[in-house]
């Protein structure tokens, strides 16, 4: 999970991304620039290299790569939130295992 707290400067530093590429055809440099400003999972996939996430990995090759986004409102008090339980497991079940 990420959390783009500056959704301008994340879409900003896309847009200069794709306009520093000189090898971006300007058909597809306009495309770019109307995506990243729409989406900001757009303006992430131009910004991180998903090879490069992998690259140093041993035994993984990467497929394919794809970008989703959602916005959700984080509420620290929520079950949902809790990053400790795993898979819905409470403390109490492993504890009686």
């Amino acid at each position: 999970m990420l959390e783009v707290p500056d959704v301008d400067a994340l879409t900003g530093a896309a847009l200069a991304h794709i306009k520093a590429d000189e090898f971006m055809p300007d058909e597809e440099r306009g495309h770019a620039e109307a995506a990243v400003r729409e989406d900001e999972s757009e303006a992430l996939a131009y910004l991180v290299d998903p090879t490069d996430l992998v690259a140093d990995i041993p035994g993984v090759e990467l497929a394919q790569a794809s970008w989703s986004s959602e916005p959700v409102e984080y509420d620290p008090e929520s079950m949902e939130w809790d990053l400790d339980e795993e898979d819905g497991d409470s403390d109490e079940e492993t504890d009686n295992a």
